[in-house]
């Protein structure tokens, strides 16, 4: 009978630290929460029709070609959030889009996950990105998005040492299923809010759907009365406290 009791007992505490890991693991992506540091921004609070659209990893020749392409003849800026490999893999790409007027933010060095790392390691992550944005021409890089959107305890406190604010979404690719271009942009566009930020992923080879999308993108937002400015011009409108 003790036996049996203890046993019961052995099984529900295992079932409760199976429960809190999922919960903590699911906070890892929470977007607009995290453990230490200042809240995220996944949004911001406004009646105004704007949005913030937002481009990660890269840069690729193939995603800058197409994103400028569709970018420029519409007259949108745009924020870029950059991984520092990347950028020395493909030099000057960078540099089109400052020269062309967008924002660039850091997206870490490798994209790796961050979770499990050492804090001279996330430290490393930002830094060595933040070298390469400045000698890219940003003067002043202050925007982090996390690869994968992960974030727990040690990433947060290094992006808050180097001066960086952390900006996730609310408006996403990944809500896309089988997408074809209409329907990429259909859903993107549905789902925006005032305020929302909206991340789409256009560089990669196999990003062909969010590259025919963008053009869709655009017109759909304009039709629905949004105008389309970067994450830094959305956040100046956050209401003053």
């Amino acid at each position: 009978m003790v036996t049996t009791r203890r046993t019961g007992q052995a099984m529900v505490g295992l079932i409760v630290l199976a429960m809190i890991a999922g919960l903590l693991w699911h906070s890892t992506k929470a977007r607009c929460f995290q453990w230490t540091g200042d809240t995220p921004i996944c949004r911001v609070d406004t009646s105004q029709r704007v949005v913030a659209l937002s481009f990660d990893d890269g840069p690729t020749p193939e995603g800058v070609d197409a994103v400028l392409a569709a970018l420029e003849p519409a007259g949108v800026r745009a924020t870029f959030f950059l991984i520092g490999e990347k950028m020395a893999r493909h030099p000057g790409q960078a540099e089109r889009l400052i020269a062309a007027g967008h924002e660039l933010g850091n997206h870490s060095y490798t994209h790796v996950r961050m979770l499990g790392h050492t804090a001279a390691f996330y430290d490393a992550e930002i830094i060595r990105t933040d070298a390469a944005l400045r000698r890219a021409g940003v003067r002043q890089p202050v925007l982090f998005r996390p690869p994968f959107g992960k974030k727990f305890i040690g990433l947060p406190r290094a992006v808050a040492r180097a001066g960086y604010t952390t900006v996730m979404w609310d408006v996403a690719d990944d809500m896309v299923e089988n997408p074809t271009p209409r329907r990429y942009a259909d859903v993107i566009v549905r789902a925006a809010q005032p305020g929302s930020i909206i991340l789409m992923h256009p560089m990669y080879r196999h990003s062909q759907v969010a590259r025919d999308a963008l053009p869709l993108v655009i017109a759909g937002l304009r039709a629905r009365g949004f105008r389309m400015v970067t994450v830094s011009e959305l956040l100046a409108m956050r209401p003053q406290v």
